[in-house]
């Protein structure tokens, strides 16, 4: 693999304009047809084949229900010592309703006096409002004539606050973005310290950026996305770009210095570092993709767009990336390494991560105590994890849903946010007596308030019940009541020939929440069987597949305790921006384990190649271990530094799962980088000395070699080099010998170097 990437690089450098201009191309076509082909994006939680949204199916072809139609509730309530029912409060709400029935795409309005939604002190009411069109498809202009229309109550002295799907809207990730770059520019600029070095990285991360938003425009089009989708694959696509970026930029630097030719440079760089790239890449890839296997069609969504934008990053890393470098040339470096370059550097003083190292070696075990006391500190509070999915009680507290939502309970109860909906079919004959059955067996049961009469289709085949649950519709006694009443279903059916199912927004996201925690388990099995196969791939190795992958289950901790404490205990709250505290969201386990798990698998990579590389040249387990760690830790560390401040910027969002999935990202990186693959893992593995690089023989022949670290290319560059005997009378180089430009691969260095393969290190330092 290095060998053909080492040719890629140096025919994207010699042919930069060619493959600069077909990138520009691509981008221009895919802007395109994002800008012709895109569709509405949804906030809808629902998974085919359960019992609720095969309930839904049925409403929307019996009943004529949308289940995915935007909804809205108008909340009124009266002033100090004041009621609703005074005349002209009763004027003013009359007044709102017809104002909300003349609103854009609006096809229903219920009036808080014909519908009884008002409550027994009547100082509360609601208008519910039902929209002919998805929530993605509301404009702003729609949601100002809902707000105007229903605040014309308000010059009655009335309280007025809006909740349900149609108030809610795509946050803008402006300013996150702005953020994570302004940050990642001042990294790469203190750890390249040239402009040109440190805009390159930035340049191929928006342009790689660019690409995948595009393409996600475009399959709007076709397929129902998420409104989170692009944020998330914004924040994916930022970090490894920049990062992935860094790494060749940062090889390129030190062949230059070296002494060899830009092409030659290029070549080398996407040779080597390029190989890492691209199996970092594929890990990352691969997380996302198999998120697939849960079965839930807008987390597959999801995970394939984010993965397709990192498949975009690695293409532009591995090919776009070395024709820039062709444009920079040695402006790359500095102009003290310009002016030193191909001349001999003394060793100098050992880098700061040689050092660390080090010092982690001297105190091997009291610094493995030490940092799995502290992960194991943070991952404490997980162990408190309570998962749901969002709605309007986790909204900002200020906000004018949160403000409905709490009003609503105040006057309804909190059962009145979370109502559940009954479906009852009777193909065979009169389904109003199976409907009333329904209602009074469920009537009965614990935690139920009332149960409104059924509505009944025209055909009498089919008819909607509702369920005012006592408890709210996050808890665990509506859970209950979901699986009591599905627990009756045989009973009316045994009685009545007549199905019974239940369904609602309520019941939809216990659905999705009970469907995302039971695939958690399968989920994270491929992911760390997945792990340890292809470390093993790698590394040739048993015992280092097994540390790094339990090194990840680590970090997955440390996240996972962080993110409880603050966004579901309040810890910290205020400093990071969370309004509201509750449940976690229940798509974060899977998102969280899929996401980190390639970025782990990355600094792995980059840290612990060079230490089996220097361990199969002679090296002792330790001083392999100290050399990884020099070479890698200083570009780890940028990498690491990028990633965080990009997770870190999407926290200003307003996106529920966007804030806390970078919230969790960004400590999950931390802790991966810094605690795990920079301490416990070099403590680890000079704990285990020699038996660290253990591998059975017949498994050793059975594993391919995928050369990651690119010692066969660097055999093939050494062997390059070595003169070819001319046969007699020959002019010139001998037939078969390498060609002139392969004389001055190493700068005339390579014949005082007894290991060529050694200077081919993943990353420099």
């Amino acid at each position: 693999m290095a060998t053909l990437l080492y040719r890629l690089g140096r025919f994207s450098f010699r042919r930069r304009g060619l493959v600069t201009a077909l990138w520009l191309v691509l981008l221009a076509a895919v802007g395109f047809g994002a800008a012709t082909l895109s569709g509405p994006t949804s906030n809808a939680f629902s998974i085919p084949g359960t019992e609720s949204s095969q309930a839904l199916t049925v409403l929307r072809d019996k009943l004529g229900v949308g289940a995915d139609d935007a909804a809205a509730q108008v909340v009124f309530t009266a002033g100090d010592q004041a009621t609703l029912t005074g005349p002209a409060e009763q004027a003013a709400i009359g007044e709102a309703v017809s104002a909300l029935r003349a609103a854009p795409h609006v096809v229903q309005v219920g009036d808080p006096f014909q519908s009884e939604t008002v409550s027994r002190d009547q100082r509360t009411a609601f208008a519910s409002v039902a929209y002919s069109v998805a929530p993605g498809d509301l404009t702003a202009a729609d949601r100002h004539a809902l707000y105007a229309a229903g605040r014309t109550a308000e010059k009655a002295g009335l309280g007025v606050e809006f909740g349900g799907t149609a108030t809610q809207q795509q946050s803008e990730g402006g300013a996150a973005e702005a953020l994570g770059i302004a940050v990642a520019a001042f990294i790469l600029l203190i750890t390249f310290g040239s402009l040109v070095a440190a805009g390159l990285p930035l340049l191929t991360a928006l342009l790689g950026v660019g690409f995948g938003m595009a393409g996600i425009q475009i399959a709007t089009g076709y397929f129902d996305l998420s409104t989170s989708t692009s944020a998330l694959a914004t924040m994916l696509g930022l970090a490894v770009a920049i990062d992935y970026a860094l790494f060749v930029v940062s090889r390129f630097r030190n062949e230059l210095a070296g002494g060899h030719e830009p092409e030659q440079a290029a070549g080398r760089a996407v040779g080597t570092a390029g190989s890492a790239v691209v199996f970092a890449g594929l890990t990352v890839i691969i997380a996302l993709v198999a998120l697939s296997v849960t079965g839930i069609p807008f987390l597959t969504a999801m995970g394939v767009a984010a993965a397709g934008t990192v498949a975009i990053a690695v293409a532009i890393t591995l090919s776009l990336v070395p024709a820039l470098l062709g444009f920079a040339g040695p402006r790359i470096l500095t102009k003290d390494a310009r002016k030193g370059i191909g001349r001999h550097r003394s060793p100098g003083t050992m880098p700061m991560g040689g050092r660390w190292a080090r010092g982690v070696l001297r105190r091997r075990v009291p610094a493995l105590l030490l940092s799995l006391g502290v992960a194991g500190v943070m991952a404490i509070p997980a162990l408190d994890l309570n998962l749901a999915l969002p709605d309007d009680s986790t909204a900002a507290a200020g906000s004018t849903q949160r403000r409905a939502y709490d009003q609503l309970s105040a006057g309804f109860g909190a059962g009145f946010n979370g109502p559940l909906l009954l479906v009852v079919e009777d193909n065979l004959g009169d389904v109003g007596t199976a409907a009333e059955q329904a209602q009074q067996t469920v009537s009965r049961l614990d935690d139920v308030v009332m149960v409104t009469p059924p509505t009944i289709n025209p055909a009498r085949d089919t008819a909607l019940l509702t369920v005012i649950p006592e408890s709210g519709p996050g808890t665990k006694a509506t859970k209950d009541l979901v699986a009591a009443i599905r627990d009756h279903a045989p009973e009316v059916a045994e009685s009545t020939g007549a199905d019974l199912s239940v369904t609602g927004a309520t019941a939809l996201n216990i659905d999705v929440s009970d469907k995302l925690t039971a695939a958690l388990g399968p989920y994270l099995a491929i992911v760390v069987g997945l792990a340890f196969v292809l470390l093993m791939l790698v590394f040739r190795s048993v015992l280092v597949p097994l540390k790094a992958t339990l090194g990840f289950l680590i970090s997955v901790a440390a996240a996972f305790g962080a993110l409880v404490a603050v966004f579901q205990w309040g810890w910290l709250a205020d400093l990071f921006g969370v309004e509201s505290t509750g449940p976690i969201i229940s798509v974060m386990p899977i998102f969280l384990i899929g996401v980190l798990f390639g970025l782990a698998m990355d600094y792995e990579v980059f840290l612990v190649t060079r230490a089996r590389e220097e361990y199969v040249h002679g090296a002792t387990p330790d001083e392999a271990v100290v050399t990884g760690t020099r070479h890698g830790a200083r570009v780890v560390t940028a990498a690491a530094l990028i990633m965080i401040s990009v997770f870190a910027g999407f926290v200003l969002t307003d996106d529920t799962i966007v804030k806390s999935l970078g919230f969790a990202l960004a400590v999950g990186v931390a802790v991966d980088a810094f605690l795990v693959r920079m301490t416990i893992v070099p403590a680890v593995m000079s704990l285990l000395g020699r038996a660290a690089w253990w591998l059975p023989g017949w498994l050793d022949r059975l594993l391919p070699n995928i050369d990651v670290e690119g010692e066969q290319l660097a055999h093939r560059l050494a062997a390059e080099q070595e003169p070819v005997e001319a046969p007699p009378g020959a002019q010139g180089p001998a037939a078969g010998a390498a060609e002139p430009e392969a004389d001055h691969v190493c700068g005339g260095g390579c014949a005082d170097r007894a290991e060529p393969a050694r200077e081919l290190e993943l990353v420099g330092a």
